[in-house]
């Protein structure tokens, strides 16, 4: 997908579409907008009936031909849709002004955008960085290895650096760690390094059940024996309900599990702030 800036420099005649409100069940929440062109989209309400009534309109808008400034459509069996609810839109013609607002609000969302640090850069390394990307997540990939950081996508941070472990200390709270380098005994550091935390959403480690067990025995050995330890560590990652050791499953299978740690540790982070 085509970045916004981009959209925006090749695209200048568009309409602005975003959701003001929303009522009962419905596919996107307000806030989320979309941007049609006079033969290309960028971005999407929610697909279906709605979306296509909403991208006519902002055509018609487009061609001056007619066109609404605003749309209340119930997400209904008249329109084809089951969702029940009714969602608000708005539509506006992208001037300089609404792209700079675009602009603002999209730094914005970056800058409180869950980081995920990959440590590696082998296959699973790539696959991750490749299924990582597209989601409204900040990736940085740290190698000790320049040439093996080659090929990623471009919105993805990458670092060199000799001594890896040493940069989880600094890491904000609320971050993942995903450890898949191509030496053992690196990922035992930088693991152990990881657990000492206990503020990060999800730390993971690429191996089997034996190498689970030898981490563990390492672990006692080097003074972070608790098991408190091990049940912040996700080893294997990606589980064992799909037995699939191509790169691009694992990765597949990590991203989710990346995800529903990130919604759990969101979910109670909000109820410690609720409760205090």
């Amino acid at each position: 997908m085509t970045t916004l800036a981009h959209f925006l420099s090749t695209h200048p005649a568009a309409i602005l579409i975003d959701i003001t409100a929303t009522q009962g069940s419905t596919p996107r929440e307000t806030g989320t907008f979309m941007l049609v062109a006079e033969a290309t989209i960028w971005g999407t309400i929610g697909g279906g009936q709605f979306e296509f009534m909403a991208i006519s309109n902002a055509r018609d808008m487009l061609a001056g031909t007619g066109g609404k400034e605003s749309m209340d459509i119930p997400l209904g069996p008249e329109i084809g849709q089951c969702c029940g609810g009714r969602t608000h839109l708005r539509f506006r013609q992208v001037t300089p002004e609404i792209v700079e607002e675009l602009e603002r609000n999209q730094a914005g969302e970056a800058e409180h955008r869950p980081e995920i640090f990959v440590f590696g850069a082998g296959h699973v390394g790539h696959a991750l960085a490749v299924a990582l990307s597209p989601l409204p997540l900040s990736v940085t990939v740290i190698e000790t290895r320049g040439e093996e950081l080659a090929g990623l996508p471009q919105d993805v941070t990458t670092r060199i650096v000799p001594m890896p472990e040493a940069l989880v200390k600094d890491m904000p709270e609320g971050a993942v760690v995903v450890i898949v380098t191509h030496d053992h005994a690196l990922d035992f550091l930088i693991a152990r390094e990881a657990l000492t935390r206990t503020d990060l959403a999800y730390t993971g480690m690429i191996g089997s059940a034996t190498k689970r067990a030898t981490f563990a025995s390492w672990l006692q050995r080097e003074g972070g024996g608790e098991r408190a330890w091990m049940e912040r560590l996700t080893l294997p990652i990606g589980g064992t309900a799909v037995r699939d050791k191509r790169p691009e499953v694992i990765a597949a299978m990590t991203t989710a599990e990346i995800l529903t740690a990130l919604s759990a540790y969101r979910l109670a982070a909000y109820r410690q702030g609720s409760a205090s």
